[in-house]
């Protein structure tokens, strides 16, 4: 007999301070349960959708080339995930796939809440509000030391000839404020938060989650 998913489907997101291999981890964890034989949609944030793509280009590359105001930037974000949401993500749910999410909300509450000051609890609210109870089942929190971190995106820049990005150039206390707001959250959520050392071998973390998926989620 074939196998059968549950009417909604999981929602996996990664979240974690600069170079902690999000992207990494997403697409091998995808693999893994494409090969286990689950629909799996993958998409990212800020982005995911063309509206989200727009915003993207504002938010990280500095299209515009204007200051944007803590509250607008705050808005952004979730008008980028409100779309991602309604469009992406809900959608996939319902039809039962798996949806793998390189930063979500959490992000926004770490970089804009913990990182800029933003009030927390006023970030959260506006969180909610743009994910319409898009709740991730789980979220994996690649932590890594920040001068690791910062030695990775190094590289990832000079092999593709880039520039860091408008917050990878933010001051060292600013990141090391979002990935201390990170660990908050972690606690503050546990129910849903697995923190993950990323200082790792690529591999051992892989397994790592991989045995969190199978164990939650039911492969």
């Amino acid at each position: 007999m074939a196998n059968t998913q549950s009417k909604r489907g999981r929602f996996i997101t990664f979240e974690g301070p600069e170079g902690g291999g999000k992207t990494t981890q997403a697409r091998q964890l995808i693999q893994r349960l494409e090969a286990a034989g689950r629909e799996v949609v993958y998409t990212r944030e800020p982005g995911g959708t063309p509206t989200g793509e727009a915003i993207r280009d504002i938010l990280q590359h500095n299209k515009t080339q204007e200051d944007i105001s803590p509250t607008a930037e705050v808005l952004l974000f979730a008008a980028s995930r409100a779309q991602l949401v309604a469009h992406v993500i809900l959608p996939a749910l319902e039809r039962g796939a798996w949806v793998v999410c390189d930063r979500f909300a959490d992000s926004t509450t770490a970089y804009q809440g913990y990182g800029r000051g933003f009030d927390r609890e006023q970030m959260i609210a506006i969180n909610s509000f743009a994910i319409d109870g898009a709740t991730p089942d789980l979220t994996f929190l690649l932590d890594v030391e920040l001068d690791e971190g910062f030695r990775r995106i190094s590289v990832r820049h000079q092999e593709k000839d880039s520039p860091l990005d408008r917050i990878e150039q933010e001051a060292r206390s600013f990141h090391e404020r979002v990935r201390q707001g990170y660990l908050d959250m972690a606690r503050r959520w546990p129910e849903r938060f697995r923190v993950i050392d990323g200082m790792r071998e690529e591999a051992t973390v892989h397994e790592e989650i991989w045995e969190w998926v199978t164990r939650e989620c039911r492969v």
